[in-house]
């Protein structure tokens, strides 16, 4: 059983259900623990089945690029989380930024 408290930025790996995540958020007032697993998806747990969960320290992924990253206008990000920068590709054609005329020139 976890006898640690969270701690925000740390990995963990789950040993019931062999699932690594990381602590994104810890909210005391209302006794629960934001985490985010590998794939990206966030869930909520409270502070009672933390302490009943079997975890171990876990690493970071390798490459954190490797997460899928939450878009910046999702209004359920928790803050903190990873987000995917937004890069955009300037020889994209599908992007025009009204430069040139219409047969793109």
């Amino acid at each position: 059983m976890a006898k640690r408290r969270p701690v925000i930025s740390k990995w963990y790996q789950d040993v019931s259900e062999d699932e690594i995540f990381e602590v994104v958020a810890v909210d005391e007032d209302s006794d629960t623990i934001a985490i985010q697993y590998i794939d990206g998806d966030i869930s909520e747990i409270d502070f009672d089945t933390w302490r009943q969960m079997i975890l171990l320290p876990a690493e970071p992924p390798d490459d954190l690029r490797e997460i899928e990253y939450l878009d910046d206008e999702d209004p359920d990000r928790v803050p903190g989380s990873y987000r995917e920068p937004r890069w955009e590709d300037p020889f994209d054609d599908n992007k025009s930024e009204g430069f040139g005329d219409d047969d793109g020139y």
